[in-house]
């Protein structure tokens, strides 16, 4: 492995936790409806667990009101069932073949629980990010070490990966505020 190596692996694995990282915050609920805050909801689909995207159509209605719409009218009970038994706190109306879920106004503590959720989805990740900028700088000590690599391509290597850890970290704060006014907006 190259110092280039290690600095491409680096940087994709640092993107992918920024992905992953929007992908947690895309979960914690804000005050205002959104279909994937239902994605990690499973439905018993003739005896295995399925996602919900995958028995049914979820869409907004409004601001304050999600619709899912189950593909099989025997479903409608089973979807209900798993949206109220989801740890969202959230309580679906069946209208016929459709499911309204409303999405109740948060409360100031709620916001605040919210708020903290999202700040640890983002620590969480920056320790990723950290953790993969060691992993780096250890595999570039090993070239080193091997006499693969010269000591001063190992300190601009370090600096590299300092450079990429910082724009990630920054992205990373960026996103978690972000997710923080959206959280706290009435």
């Amino acid at each position: 492995m190259t110092i280039a190596d290690i600095k491409k692996t680096t940087e994709s694995k640092m993107g992918q936790s920024i992905e992953a990282l929007k992908n947690n915050l895309a979960r914690v609920r804000t005050g205002r409806a959104n279909p994937s805050l239902l994605d990690s909801i499973h439905v018993d689909y003739y005896g295995s667990m399925v996602p919900l995207s995958q028995v049914a159509n979820v869409n907004l209605l409004d601001a304050r009101t999600i619709s899912v719409q189950p593909w099989e009218k025997s479903m409608s009970a089973k979807v209900e069932k798993a949206i109220r038994e989801s740890d969202l706190g959230l309580n679906p109306a069946s209208l016929g073949d459709l499911i309204r879920v409303p999405m109740p106004p948060m409360s100031e503590e709620r916001r605040k629980e919210m708020t903290k959720l999202a700040r640890n989805e983002g620590e969480a990740s920056k320790i990723a990010v950290r953790n993969l900028r060691r992993d780096a700088n250890e595999a570039v000590k090993k070239l080193v070490k091997d006499k693969e690599a010269s000591e001063d391509d190992q300190k601009r290597c370090e600096a590299d990966v300092q450079k990429m850890t910082d724009k990630h970290i920054t992205e990373i704060d960026a996103l978690v505020a972000a997710k923080e006014q959206d959280i706290m907006a009435v």
